[in-house]
């Protein structure tokens, strides 16, 4: 007999179930999260992704524009 209640369940059936139980009290913060790289994904349209074909190429046309826009008094 399988004493390992998610073995067994795996076993008997593949699917997902309905819910699943969480115990937040034993949740432990990401000890990989200072590791990981702010990150934004971006969808060009089909025209403009043709134009610009790398991100390099993106950037490179979206900081100029910044360096030409007129500074806020905001920051």
């Amino acid at each position: 007999m399988n004493n390992n209640p998610v073995e067994a369940q795996q076993s008997s059936n593949d699917e997902l179930l309905a819910e699943y139980s969480f115990d937040y009290q034993k949740a432990k913060p990401n000890r990989f999260a200072s590791r990981i790289e702010m990150q934004r994904t971006v969808v060009l349209d089909e025209d403009v992704a043709k134009v610009f074909t790398t991100p390099e190429a993106v950037n490179k046309v979206l900081r100029a524009l910044i360096e030409s826009m007129p500074q806020s008094s905001v920051s």
